[in-house]
């Protein structure tokens, strides 16, 4: 299962670098991409945390 975290905290890693990169754009898209980052690094502080990872349908 250790594998499979790791697997997890390294996509989530990736998707807040690729979230951040479009920052320069227009203001409703910061305040999109700056929610999403934040989402994300709640989700990854869970998983580094051990805790179950909620479905993020």
């Amino acid at each position: 299962m250790s594998d499979v975290r790791e697997m997890l905290i390294r996509g989530s890693e990736k998707v807040i670098a690729h979230y951040r990169r479009p920052l320069a754009g227009t203001d409703r898209e910061r305040e999109l991409y700056h929610g999403r980052i934040e989402r994300e690094q709640r989700l990854l502080e869970q998983l580094r945390a051990g805790m179950p990872r909620r479905s993020a349908a």
